[in-house]
């Protein structure tokens, strides 16, 4: 489990995302899941390590959901609850969890669609409850409202550059 600079969890919540993550983990056959705030911190990471750069994960994660989010304004929904990238042999499924933090699945073929899915949705009503309570506490646990990007700039120049 990652910590974020932006929120401070009991060890109760950590114990609980995780146990939530984990089952998930097992329900889907997935290979990973993150949790990822919009500000584009890793929150968290359960399952089989990814061999990627998290932070550049993180921060690419928060700009392409904020991206769809504009993408969904234009066409006059409020936001996408959880955006679907395919590949060849990796998939992800984002989705969105207490409009403050997002879900991502890294899954195979040894899952479908379907079944991440159908599990996810447990998952983010679940996680949603417990971010719910974490930010009612207020105080230090509070999250901090940094720019929505902060950092996706460096951070996709890094990438690119």
């Amino acid at each position: 489990m990652s910590g974020s600079a932006s929120w401070s969890f009991s060890e109760e919540d950590s114990v609980a995302m995780t146990a939530l993550l984990q089952k998930f983990l097992f329900e889907s056959n997935a290979r990973c899941a993150l949790l990822v705030d919009r500000s584009g911190q890793l929150v968290a990471t359960v399952g089989e390590q990814p061999n990627f750069d998290p932070t550049a994960f993180a921060t690419l994660t928060a700009a392409d959901f904020s991206a769809n989010d504009q993408l969904a304004r234009l066409i006059g929904e409020t936001d996408f609850s959880s955006l679907f990238h395919q590949g060849e042999k990796e998939s992800m499924y984002l989705a969105d969890v207490a409009r403050r933090v997002i879900l991502v699945a890294l899954f195979d073929n040894r899952t479908t669609l379907g079944l991440v899915r159908l599990k996810l949705k447990d998952t983010v009503a679940d996680l949603t409850k417990l971010f719910h309570e974490v930010f009612s506490r207020g105080g230090p646990g509070k999250p901090q409202q940094a720019g929505l990007l902060a950092g996706a700039d460096d951070e996709i120049d890094k990438l690119f550059g």
